[in-house]
């Protein structure tokens, strides 16, 4: 069984954190934050400590690594109840980040919509990751040049995922508006793909 899935897709410091928590609250929706899940690992195991090798220097860790955790952990969360894929619908941001991610993915997920938070102004979101990091220990997100090395790499090895799902897939959001205007339009898509 495929898990009915919608993709907040977007740069670092976009709104996929935001938004996919918004919808997350949503009677029947369940967010995973893959960004969240590699935060919360145990640095102190081998697994962890790769992990944070490749983040500190603003690297993506490697595919068979992200989706292995991210199965396994999809996998307690429908264990242990929180995720009912029979009924629930799943939200994902940080996952799929490359096109080998969403092949390999391709068979797990049903993908309704790809909602892409687009933010041009590269220096609009360094500020956005600074003061995130500040407002929530987020050390990845501290240092100037290695911000500039994730946009590097978002716009090298993940935005071609956006091609890979296709325009009739893909919206296209203004993820420089007010949070509450990008939920009410994913909203409005959302609802338009269950009529």
């Amino acid at each position: 069984m495929k898990y009915r899935t919608y993709l907040i897709f977007g740069a670092p410091g976009s709104g996929k954190g935001t938004q996919g928590k918004v919808l997350g609250n949503i009677p029947r929706f369940f967010h995973c934050a893959c960004g969240d899940v590699f935060r919360s690992l145990d640095t102190r195991t081998p697994l962890g400590q790769a992990f944070m090798d490749y983040s500190s220097k603003g690297k993506l860790v490697p595919d068979d690594l992200t989706v292995k955790l991210w199965m396994a952990v999809i996998g307690d969360m429908v264990g242990m109840r929180k995720f009912k894929p029979d009924i629930d619908t799943l939200i994902l941001d940080g996952i799929p980040r490359n096109v080998t991610q969403a092949e390999i993915m391709r068979d797990i997920l049903d993908v309704r919509k790809v909602f892409h938070l687009s933010c041009p102004d590269q220096d609009a979101l360094i500020h956005r990751l600074k003061k995130r990091a500040l407002k929530e220990n987020r050390f990845d997100d501290a240092n100037e040049e290695t911000i500039r090395r994730r946009l590097v790499t978002y716009e090298e090895e993940s935005k071609p995922v956006l091609d890979f799902y296709g325009p009739g897939k893909v919206l296209t959001l203004d993820a420089t508006q007010a949070p509450v205007k990008v939920t009410y339009d994913i909203l409005s898509a959302i609802i338009g793909t269950m009529e």
